[in-house]
């Protein structure tokens, strides 16, 4: 399996009642497949994984691969307590998702050795590829990261730590010690501000929550960067980027409720945040509104 292009992070749509919106998830994700989406990642952290028990996730993954139709791969997040993280990996696989992606364990301190141990533990009830999050406290060593990438189901790691000197050790060590194709991509959120810096190790592909709810500019961002157009990136990053990094920074779990809230600006209602995330403020959802048009125009749409 191959990713390429800007990576979809869909949210989940809730009803009134508080559960899974199945139709408002199928239409989200169909747009953002017909839209140019690379990959689908659905239940992951924007989907608020953390937030979802065993039939909310295998009724999104099941709605996500319907929507997609085969057209682009989909992966499913799993992660948590390890029986927990198998139990989603094996239902992930049976609503037939491509692949999933590794969220950390549950919040314990773990040596390096327990790490590669855990996504031993989790590869081991699927079939399915994987690719690995290094975040949180999933934070490998370099010699951890290539022993997790020399199981064969391993084809990826995602960066959300943002540590470009330990990336770039594990860059090295893996690619020396693994001898196939294995991806590595930028998972910070709002992953489009650090594309630069990322680009400068060689680390192409990136997540984009921005795409969940104006696809318009993350493919003019993702067109400005692969094209050359310094210009349009700049004034995407100063413009757009910037002003949403700044407002996603004023409360925690907002890299995730804006995301949400800027889909329900979008004409789409996808209800609400599970505790423990909060929905933006309506100031906030103004100031949100406001970053968006400006990057609508930026991007031309």
């Amino acid at each position: 399996m191959r990713l390429d292009g800007v990576l979809f992070f869909p949210v989940t749509p809730f009803d009134k009642a508080g559960a899974v919106a199945e139709a408002a998830l199928a239409e989200h994700v169909a747009q953002g497949v017909a839209a140019g989406a690379g990959g689908v990642f659905t239940a992951c952290g924007t989907g608020e994984f953390n937030a979802l028990d065993l039939d909310d996730y295998t009724r999104v993954v099941a709605g996500s691969v319907a929507a997609t139709g085969g057209r682009v791969p989909v992966l499913a997040g799993a992660g948590g307590p390890a029986p927990a993280a198998r139990a989603f990996a094996a239902a992930a696989a049976a609503q037939g998702a491509d692949g999933l992606l590794l969220m950390p364990p549950y919040l314990v301190s773990s040596p390096a050795e327990g790490l590669v141990r855990y996504v031993r533990e989790v590869v081991s009830a699927t079939e399915l590829p994987v690719i690995v999050y290094h975040r949180g406290n999933a934070r490998f060593t370099p010699a951890a990261a290539a022993e997790v990438a020399a199981i064969p189901q391993v084809i990826g790691l995602k960066d959300g730590l943002g540590d470009f000197d330990l990336l770039q050790r594990i860059i090295l060590t893996v690619r020396r010690a693994v001898d196939r194709d294995f991806t590595f991509f930028n998972g910070l959120p709002t992953a489009e501000f650090t594309v630069p810096a990322y680009r400068g190790l060689g680390v192409n592909l990136y997540s984009s929550a921005v795409f969940a709810f104006a696809p318009e500019i993350a493919l003019a961002f993702y067109k400005g960067v692969t094209a050359g157009d310094d210009d349009l990136v700049q004034r995407l990053l100063t413009d757009f980027y910037l002003p949403l990094v700044t407002l996603r920074d004023q409360v925690p779990g907002y890299a995730v409720a804006l995301i949400k809230a800027g889909v329900r600006l979008r004409g789409l209602d996808v209800g609400g945040v599970r505790a423990p995330l909060i929905d933006p403020t309506p100031e906030h959802v103004a100031r949100l509104e406001r970053i968006m048009h400006t990057g609508l125009e930026i991007a031309g749409a």
